[in-house]
């Protein structure tokens, strides 16, 4: 059984809303809703989650310059 050390995002409000995520495995980024830490695990590859990463901030630098 894989064991991921989770973190809560930086971005997150503290109480609700949380996403954490793990990066201990080099092959497997893990995600989870912090309000349900049994539920499920989305993972997927460092490289998808970069891309995420950089799809999300780029949308948000085209949001905020309206």
């Amino acid at each position: 059984m894989t064991t991921f050390a989770f973190r809560k995002s930086s971005y997150s409000n503290g109480t609700e809303e949380c996403v954490e995520v793990a990066t201990n495995h080099p092959d497997t980024v893990a995600i989870r809703d912090s309000k349900r830490p049994e539920g499920p695990i989305l993972r997927v590859a460092p490289a998808a989650w970069t891309a995420f990463q950089q799809a999300v901030v780029q949308t948000s630098s085209r949001i905020s310059r309206r």
